[in-house]
């Protein structure tokens, strides 16, 4: 029987030695394409064929999504029509792991005479492609994971890896923030993490669980109890924020000698809570909570007054964990 376990290890090892050599080619040229990408007034436009096209096509998603507009061009579908979608103003990036792709090579002089500025991303710095276009960014590796030297293996993953490259390094030169990828991403879980603000999920009004700070611990309970977000807010007369009372509280107190009846809640709450403000993204409150190991958060305004709550059931439930 093949050892199939061994067979994979082989593959990632050489793979990764692929993606290992690839800081050697992050040079003048490279640095060059991007800012020319930077500065586009167009679209970044991604030709492939084969392999590289498929992974063509996930460089200019990654592109898309990350503050560079950008799509996926057949180089196929380009030569019967489709080379009308690319302008003056557009960056053209063609990827060709051998550089002599015949597809991509019978495009290149109509890019040249719309005036598109042209960038390879091959495998060999001398071939046609390379020679041909405005920066070339070298994807060269050692050797393929398939044994035969034949299935584009390292040399996609390779492509792939230098595509995330740009795509990021763009992103920074862009200053794009969360909000800028919540923009394009408001679908699904990804959208929900990204879009959901606390003001979407906060418990408010009469659904704050809150007692004043005269109130005994047995008030507090009821109020917990009756609100059911496993806490209570604390406030003064001025309906300011003193402390919180939890769940957890109430465990740390069973083996002390507490008289829940007679005894204040100040004495027993925790003061000066974690809080969040209601514009805050629902992922960032999930992060404090998990970074400070607590189950819910009271929402404030800028008089530290509380207008919210929530906990980790609200996350869930609104798909954001």
């Amino acid at each position: 029987m093949k050892n199939f376990k061994q067979l994979a290890k082989n593959v990632i090892e050489i793979e990764q030695n692929a993606i290992a050599e690839l800081s050697t080619f992050i040079d003048d040229d490279f640095a060059k394409a991007c800012d020319l990408m930077f500065h586009c007034t167009g679209r970044v436009i991604v030709i492939g064929m084969g392999k590289s096209g498929h992974i063509g096509g996930k460089i200019a998603a990654t592109l898309a999504s990350t503050g560079t507009p950008s799509f996926f061009v057949h180089p196929g579908e380009a030569s019967h029509g489709d080379l009308g979608m690319i302008t003056l103003d557009d960056v053209v990036i063609t990827i060709s792991n051998s550089g002599e792709t015949g597809e991509v090579l019978a495009i290149i002089p109509v890019i040249k005479r719309i005036g598109a500025k042209l960038i390879a991303m091959t495998g060999n710095a001398n071939s046609t492609l390379a020679k041909l276009a405005d920066h070339h960014i070298c994807v060269k590796v050692s050797q393929e994971a398939c044994p035969l030297g034949l299935a584009p293996t390292s040399s996609t993953t390779a492509t792939l890896v230098m595509g995330d490259a740009v795509a990021v390094a763009l992103l920074n030169a862009r200053g794009f923030t969360a909000d800028d990828f919540a923009l394009s991403h408001p679908g699904g879980s990804l959208g929900k993490r990204l879009l959901l603000r606390l003001t979407d999920i906060m418990h408010k009004d009469d659904r704050i669980p809150v007692v004043n700070a005269d109130a005994k611990i047995k008030d507090a309970l009821v109020e917990m109890s009756l609100k059911g977000l496993g806490m209570t807010a604390v406030v003064d007369k001025s309906n300011t924020l003193m402390g919180l009372f939890t769940d957890g509280d109430l465990r740390r107190i069973l083996d002390a000698k507490i008289d829940i009846h007679q005894d204040a809640i100040t004495s027993v709450m925790t003061e000066k809570p974690y809080v969040a403000e209601q514009t805050m993204l629902a992922a960032e409150a999930l992060k404090i909570m998990e970074d400070k190991k607590i189950n819910g958060l009271i929402i404030v305004d800028h008089n530290n007054q509380p207008i919210g709550a929530m906990n980790m059931h609200d996350l869930l439930k609104s798909g954001v964990i």
